[in-house]
């Protein structure tokens, strides 16, 4: 893992109140209808008896996730989520410059050279979305703003050449965010990773036919305004995800998080929205597919 990732995933222990326990949660029950974790980051390895991607796969099969999307944060991830994309049917890559990294690459002098290496990537098969892209103010501050509005404009326009769906990251910075692609354009499948905002915003995403993906912090009991957020997103508008192994759900809150444990959050999404798991399940489904394409396409089994 790079050192920034490293450093994401300590800090969001101590910003999410991570417990002493850092051994995997129990499987939860499975599926009936499967469905797709569509960002994860497989390749952070967590907790005390860390897991290699194909045995987080293997777990998330047994519960009836059917593919989860690899996503990638700078140059080394994203390599890595293409390659691996490539080589395991179960999964698809994003591949972006986090925009938290945009500034270190400015700094260094290499933003430019950087995102013609993701232009290249995103033309692979397996590759089905820019991201995660955005703009964060919590970590970077006003020095930084200036590489993360460039680094995501430049994504923007990515994503709509080679016809890929785009993740947004977006911390702190709802409004830039919104404006940034209504000025530039959004490309036709928009989804916000991790949503954060409120029952407002969402409302607006919805608007314009944005996806909202919503993650294990919808099961917090203080996330009160996600659930009203989840309550007025069309269904069809509607994707779940893990962010493993981060925003692990409840009852596993600062415990390592996994594609496998997809179910104990659609579980508490479908209850809040009082429906059936299973129509909450299929339709995500058919949503994920309409954003990411089919995971059997151009898929290639190799000796791993």
């Amino acid at each position: 893992m790079s050192e920034s990732n490293y450093i994401r995933q300590r800090e969001s222990r101590a910003e999410h109140g991570q417990t002493r326990d850092l051994s995997y949660p129990p499987l939860p029950e499975a599926l009936v209808v499967g469905t797709y974790d569509n960002h994860t980051h497989l390749e952070i390895a967590d907790g005390e008896n860390p897991l290699d991607y194909r045995e987080h796969l293997d777990r998330a099969s047994a519960v009836g996730i059917l593919g989860a999307v690899q996503v990638g944060g700078d140059l080394e991830t994203s390599r890595w989520s293409a390659e691996v994309a490539s080589r395991e049917p179960r999964l698809l890559a994003a591949v972006a410059i986090h925009p938290n990294e945009a500034p270190n690459y400015e700094s260094a002098g290499t933003l430019d050279d950087a995102l013609a290496e993701i232009d290249e990537l995103a033309s692979l098969p397996r590759v089905r979305a820019i991201g995660e892209t955005g703009l964060d103010f919590f970590r970077t501050g006003e020095e930084g703003r200036a590489a993360q509005f460039r680094s995501f404009e430049a994504h923007i326009e990515m994503a709509k050449k080679h016809d890929l769906a785009m993740q947004i990251h977006d911390r702190e910075a709802h409004d830039e965010v919104m404006e940034t692609l209504v000025r530039v354009g959004a490309p036709e499948r928009t989804v916000f990773h991790c949503f954060s905002g409120d029952a407002e915003m969402a409302r607006l995403c919805a608007d314009h036919g944005w996806y909202l993906s919503f993650a294990g912090t919808v099961t917090f009991k203080n996330a009160a305004k996600l659930r009203e957020a989840l309550s007025v997103i069309p269904r069809d508008r509607i994707l779940v995800e893990t962010d493993a192994p981060f925003l692990t759900p409840a009852p596993y809150r600062g415990r390592p998080n996994s594609p496998y444990l997809i179910p104990l959050t659609l579980r508490a999404m479908a209850d809040h929205l009082e429906t059936d798991v299973t129509m909450l399940a299929a339709q995500i489904t058919s949503n994920t597919q309409l954003v990411y394409g089919s995971w059997e396409a151009d898929a290639v089994t190799l000796p791993l």
